[in-house]
């Protein structure tokens, strides 16, 4: 997975290193990454409890002493539990919110592209997310935008993008960050 790749890139000295994401150091956007895994995965597996009933907003995410080998370990969870054709069928929930499997399929896409981006850039690597994933980030991001009378994204204020940017940059930009974004 493209985001497990990344995670094993950051350096310990990058961890309190600035992201596109206000008040979340690249630590704590880690510990959203590891949150929200364990939570997808449980969505998908229509495991409902305490993992899918948190708000993301209800504690600063952080991580532990096992980052490293934890992470990947949930990441590889979530990508098996959304290979299952069963996950993005009836009604799960993330984030204490009810909501169509394939909605949920589609905000966890978006979620690991987007802060994929996120680490990527605090960190300084490369990334190119999957295809697939990221042209279904662009596809929930455009339809949040186009159903906001406030160009607001889901994330923040719309940020401006030529048309003919990169596709990742598009998406970027949809998703209330600047797309030229360094630390």
């Amino acid at each position: 997975m493209v985001v497990a790749r990344l995670v094993a890139g950051v350096p310990d000295e990058r961890l309190t290193g600035r992201t596109p994401c206000p008040g979340y150091p690249v630590r704590n956007l880690l510990g959203h990454l590891a949150g929200l895994a364990v939570a997808f995965r449980d969505a998908g597996r229509k495991d409902l409890g305490a993992t899918t009933d948190t708000s993301p907003e209800a504690a600063l995410p952080d991580i532990g002493p096992g980052w490293r080998e934890e992470l990947p370990r949930v990441l590889d969870e979530l990508a098996a539990a959304w290979r299952d054709p069963a996950a993005w069928t009836g009604k799960t929930r993330a984030g204490g919110i009810d909501l169509p499997g394939e909605v949920a399929g589609a905000v966890v896409a978006d979620e690991l592209v987007i802060h994929g981006w996120d680490l990527a850039r605090a960190t300084g690597q490369p990334y190119t997310p999957d295809p697939a994933a990221l042209h279904a980030s662009y596809t929930f991001l455009r339809a949040a935008a186009d159903d906001s009378d406030r160009g607001v994204g889901i994330f923040g204020p719309v940020v401006a993008v030529p048309g003919d940017a990169p596709l990742l940059d598009r998406a970027v930009g949809l998703s209330g960050r600047d797309p030229g974004w360094t630390p």
